[in-house]
């Protein structure tokens, strides 16, 4: 082994271990279950929300006692047949006081429409012209008086047939895309910044330093990205195990015959079988590589600027111009995962920022397996030059304290 990339070795190794072993990693490792509790308490509290708003409207029926039960016993079988839940039924006896207008005004419930008169020629008061209270109101006394009707009328009895057709579905598969997009981008957001804290630290305490004058900068730049890399691969690894375990154990304690008789299997089975263009494990393997040269792309970037950076708070100004690119980068993707083969899909894929994550979600609609060998060719080409660009400006920011630094190396004799 040459001496650069044994000193390179040993600076990814000694980063590595810095990060690895401190308690502080765990936290850092279960850092998604903070998220994934903070996203479900806000998706509960708005869920509740919503579903007390939707228990605050109500529609009402005006009429007589003999039209009462059959409203309701209408009411319970339009209901079922129904995708979406209307408003509250609330049926009030019809008196000679009963006002439909002032029953809309009524406090401490939202009355979205009021149906008085006979059924056969009802009038309704809608809060909003042409609304779906109103609509399902018209529909409740049509089915009574159809339910009264002369005569037994026959019976339905429907025959269901599923029409299936092969190949898988499109916006699943864009869907997938859009993940993949997603995945890579808060994986290398996440991950990456944190080379720009701890180059800060070692800035502070005159550790990079002593580095440098050990070592060439070049190594000690290239072993730091190394060493974050396996960190981020760590971490990775690290819930992939987690999710199989989790999945296991739910699988274990479910009853199989219970997910026959509901179907449930059925479900999973069908969701499987819409797989990506490419395959589950070239559209897994692929993903994993496009992510490896999105984390250095832009961990290269980190380093490069951040060693320009004194303070904390300077490498905090430096780093949110880059974190804004990066949002901006996964727009541009995501917009060209929901429009593949578009021409803003095409620019996604050639703009070397986007590309990983671009040719991530063609991995799940696209068949052809040929173009991805020349999209990793050119990411690879942008990685070496990111990384050569970075180590000058990384070489820039930790010598500047000294008289004899140079953007460019000069050789011996020159």
């Amino acid at each position: 082994m040459t001496p650069f990339l044994k000193n390179m070795f040993v600076v990814a190794r000694r980063d590595f271990l810095a990060i690895v072993a401190t308690p502080t990693f765990l936290l850092f490792l279960l850092a998604p279950l903070f998220m994934i509790g903070m996203g479900l308490a806000g998706g509960m509290g708005a869920s509740q929300l919503a579903d007390s708003a939707r228990g605050a409207g109500r529609i009402v029926v005006v009429a007589d006692a003999t039209d009462a039960e059959a409203l309701r016993d209408a009411d319970t079988r339009l209901r079922a047949a129904m995708p979406r839940e209307p408003a509250t039924l609330v049926v009030r006896i019809a008196t000679p006081a009963a006002d439909p207008v002032a029953i809309t005004k009524e406090k401490g419930s939202d009355t979205y429409a009021v149906m008085s008169g006979p059924l056969d020629a009802p009038r309704i008061v809608e809060r909003e012209p042409e609304s779906a209270s109103g609509r399902y109101l018209s529909l409740l006394a049509g089915e009574v008086i159809r339910a009264r009707a002369a005569g037994d009328l026959p019976a339905v009895a429907p025959r269901f047939e599923s029409l299936s057709r092969g190949g898988n579905s499109i916006a699943l598969q864009q869907s997938l895309g859009f993940g993949a997009v997603f995945a890579i981008f808060l994986l290398t957001l996440l991950l990456a910044g944190q080379t720009v804290s701890s180059l800060a630290e070692e800035k502070g305490n005159k550790v990079i330093e002593i580095l440098a004058a050990a070592v060439p900068l070049e190594s000690v730049f290239l072993g730091k990205l190394l060493g974050f890399l396996g960190v981020a691969i760590l971490f990775i690894a690290f819930w992939i195990v987690m999710a199989f375990a989790g999945g296991f154990v739910a699988a274990a304690q479910m009853d199989p015959a219970m997910l026959d008789a509901t179907g449930r299997a059925g479900k999973a089975a069908a969701a499987l079988s819409s797989m990506p263009a490419t395959g589950w494990g070239f559209f897994l393997g692929i993903g994993f590589v496009y992510f490896i040269l999105s984390f250095l792309l832009l961990g290269a970037v980190f380093l490069g600027v951040g060693a320009q950076a004194a303070t904390v708070r300077e490498i905090q100004m430096l780093s949110l111009p880059i974190t804004i690119f990066q949002v901006g980068m996964f727009s541009l993707s995501a917009a060209a995962a929901s429009a593949p083969g578009s021409g803003l899909a095409t620019f996604a894929q050639i703009f070397p920022f986007s590309s990983p994550l671009a040719m991530a979600a063609r991995a799940a609609t696209d068949e052809a397996k040929s173009v991805h060998l020349l999209a990793l060719g050119w990411q690879a080409l942008w990685v070496a030059l990111v990384i050569f660009i970075s180590v000058r400006l990384f070489r820039a920011g930790v010598l500047s304290g000294r008289s004899d630094w140079r953007f460019w190396r000069r050789k011996k004799g020159a």
